[in-house]
């Protein structure tokens, strides 16, 4: 597995992305604001689940190709590269727009616990985003990569849970604070940018540099 020290940046770096105002935070405050702090929690929970099959998938796939195909795991990391460099330009380049979220019916918690979890498994973005960001941190020679998948993956399930529920308990006060604060918000974007650009660009040069050696 790798170092504590390696867990504990990716870790750091996966909360502030998690705590970054994107749609699964307004689907959640949305939520709780129809619903309560209940109907939040339970969203938080059902988008967790949908996480962890992505995981599951991201795990099963990825570790298939690693072991058949070495040369297309590393097609992978630089399009997954790529891909974070775009996520990252593109907070940086977003836009200033009002904070929008919908007002939900009201549903029995059952139903917004399955719900939630379709959201989540529905989302393209989570998908590529496990795809693009999972197999940048694989150390081959640190153990079995499907194991590292999974821990990187969980990490990410585990960091967001808790963010999400924040946003449940605290539903009405982040969004007045969100709408009046538009300079913090952008700050925050910013910051998750930078940390996807510079990662983007790390990986890139680091597995070009490889490829390069291995020809």
């Amino acid at each position: 597995m790798p170092t504590t020290e390696f867990l504990v940046a990716f870790t750091v770096a996966a909360l502030v992305m998690n705590l970054s105002p994107g749609p699964s935070n307004m689907y959640v405050m949305a939520r709780a604001i129809s619903q309560g702090t209940k109907g939040g929690v339970v969203a938080s929970m059902g988008l967790a689940v949908g996480s962890l099959i992505h995981v599951a998938a991201t795990v099963m796939g990825l570790s298939a190709v690693f072991i058949h195909s070495p040369m297309l795991y590393s097609i992978i990391k630089l399009l997954g590269a790529a891909y974070l460099i775009y996520l990252g330009f593109s907070y940086w380049v977003s836009k200033d727009s009002e904070l929008n979220v919908e007002k939900a019916t009201t549903k029995p918690l059952v139903t917004v616990f399955k719900e939630s979890i379709v959201v989540e498994v529905t989302n393209p973005k989570t998908a590529l985003f496990f795809l693009a960001l999972l197999p940048q941190f694989v150390v081959p020679a640190a153990g079995a990569v499907s194991q590292q998948l999974l821990v990187l993956g969980l990490i990410v399930t585990i960091t967001a849970l808790p963010c999400d529920i924040i946003i449940a308990v605290s539903s009405s006060k982040v969004s007045r604070w969100l709408v009046k604060h538009k300079q913090a918000q952008q700050t925050q974007e910013r910051i998750s940018g930078s940390i996807l650009l510079g990662l983007g660009f790390y990986i890139a040069s680091d597995e070009l540099s490889q490829l390069s050696k291995g020809s």
